[in-house]
């Protein structure tokens, strides 16, 4: 089942980004663009949400709703 987790996302002053999230404690995800670090916060969250289940069953993540708004990232 999807879920939707909020990340936060910030350019750091190295020129690389930085991905967290209050949704899943210790999700830290870096990457040389917003996609990049995008897809690798989406894998170090399915890992953390894994062992969360493992070790005390699942957290409790807003379900993906059939529509819902995001932010797209276009680059010029």
């Amino acid at each position: 089942m999807e879920r939707i987790v909020k990340i936060h996302v910030e350019k750091l002053p190295e020129g690389f980004y930085l991905a967290t999230s209050d949704d899943i404690q210790g999700l830290v995800a870096q990457g040389r663009t917003v996609a990049e670090t995008l897809e690798i916060a989406r894998d170090v969250a399915r890992r953390l949400l894994e062992a969360q289940k493992e070790r005390k069953g699942s957290m409790k993540l807003q379900p993906l709703k059939k529509s819902f708004g995001m932010q797209l990232v276009v680059g010029n």
